[in-house]
């Protein structure tokens, strides 16, 4: 293969998105032709591939198989996983662990966190949501934005949750080019939110996206290097498991960035959830990423478009026309129960169905597999601080309704993996 030349990039957000958006699709296939292939040849190996993806999960569905793997929690703590498994999670990038918590533990969570902040007057001061990426969702509030009540902090730092994470941060490849890109067996902790939809609620649930940036992945040095297989036209290389570059690079600001590198987005459930009602649904192929990333470059793509993908809003993936092949194994989570929990790959298109009566409640704490590594380290001093203060978390909206509330988590209820994870301690 000829020699490349570095791609145009922007590690800070192009003040002319058009115009940079132009300039690096150009280039992606100039590289792509030196290749000796076309943009569409490239596409076309990528594209058969899923469509074989989605024709063994449309298959799966018709003959009544479940399509999200399921796996026992005591399993994954025992090293017991059997090999199928572990091939079916490499394969669907999603995955619901049963019991990882008791239910009644997880039950007097919910009720803890009502609790806190019905203590705390939180629903006489809420002032609605602080930005727009929930507005489709219409009970109020469903989303809580609160970080740091004891049951959220003690789920992060529970050595039940450290064992899931780190079984889930080793399926994929962290050491690489004599790198080690993240450490699987620390977490940084990353807080998020809480979700609590009534019974009786109607929502319009959340259409398809994906969340692990947004220009920023065509734009700048370290996601050109982690996708060089798709912009060099070795397709068949590309592997969604591989961290290489993923963890050194920056994200543009926006209302819905991730500052952390996170193995697989998740949550752990505080209520009981049939699968009907309004629930998680995933893409559950991994390397559909690869399709995404390339279909912009096609010649029915306006020159400064990027299949609508911009910043200040989430990666879109609901566009029939241009993401339907995708869309056709678009799948639910099976029922679960509060206690367990729910994983997808970073890189996964995701929605939530919409939901009209919602019948019980649907409850979940949002806890991610965010691995150790520079990237989670430079965030990790903005998360200390926001622990500290009892402030929203640099990633989210500056609401702050924590510090002042009596029964937060403070230092002395971190454990030590709490404190690792807040790099408190080495």
């Amino acid at each position: 293969m000829p020699v490349q030349t570095a791609l145009p990039h922007w590690e800070t957000m192009p003040a002319d998105l058009g115009a940079a958006t132009r300039e690096v699709k150009a280039a992606i296939r100039a590289r792509i032709a030196a290749s000796g292939r076309t943009v569409e040849e490239a596409f076309a190996v990528v594209e058969r591939g899923i469509e074989a993806e989605v024709q063994a999960i449309e298959t799966a569905r018709k003959r009544g198989e479940a399509v999200w793997p399921v796996i026992d929690y005591a399993d994954i703590a025992a090293g017991t996983v059997s090999a199928a498994d572990l091939a079916l999670l490499r394969r669907r990038g999603c995955l619901v662990v049963r019991g990882h918590f008791d239910r009644e533990q997880a039950l007097g969570w919910d009720r803890e966190i009502v609790s806190y902040v019905e203590r705390n007057a939180f629903f006489e001061h809420y002032r609605g949501p602080a930005d727009d990426f929930f507005s489709s969702v219409s009970s109020k509030p469903e989303i809580y934005p609160i970080y740091w009540s004891q049951p959220q902090v003690q789920a992060r730092q529970s050595d039940r949750m450290a064992a899931v994470q780190t079984f889930l941060n080793r399926l994929w490849k962290h050491e690489s080019e004599g790198v080690q890109w993240f450490d699987p067996e620390r977490d940084a902790m990353y807080p998020d939110r809480i979700r609590r939809r009534p019974p009786g609620a109607t929502s319009g649930g959340l259409g398809a996206h994906l969340d692990p940036g947004t220009l920023d992945l065509w734009m700048t040095q370290a996601y050109q290097q982690a996708f060089r297989h798709l912009f060099d036209g070795s397709v068949e290389q590309y592997d969604p498991w591989d961290a290489a570059y993923r963890t050194v690079g920056p994200q543009y600001p926006g209302s819905t960035m991730c500052s952390a590198f996170r193995t697989f987005q998740g949550w752990t459930a505080l209520s009981d959830m049939d699968h009907d009602q309004g629930v998680l649904h995933t893409v559950p192929i991994p390397g559909a990423m690869a399709y995404l990333m390339l279909r912009p470059l096609l010649d029915d793509v306006a020159e400064d478009d990027m299949c609508g993908v911009t910043v200040n809003r989430a990666f879109p993936a609901d566009d029939e026309r241009r993401h339907g092949l995708l869309l056709r194994a678009l799948s639910g989570i099976p029922d679960v129960r509060a206690g367990d929990s729910v994983w997808w790959h970073c890189d996964m298109i995701h929605s939530v169905a919409p939901v009209r009566d919602q019948q019980g409640w649907g409850n979940v704490m949002y806890i991610p597999a965010a691995p150790w590594c520079p990237r989670n380290e430079a965030y990790s001093g903005s998360v200390r601080s926001a622990f500290l203060t009892g402030s929203s978390p640099a990633d989210f909206p500056e609401e702050h309704y924590e510090r002042t509330w009596a029964g937060r988590t403070t230092v002395e209820q971190l454990n030590a993996t709490g404190r690792r994870g807040l790099a408190i301690e080495a």
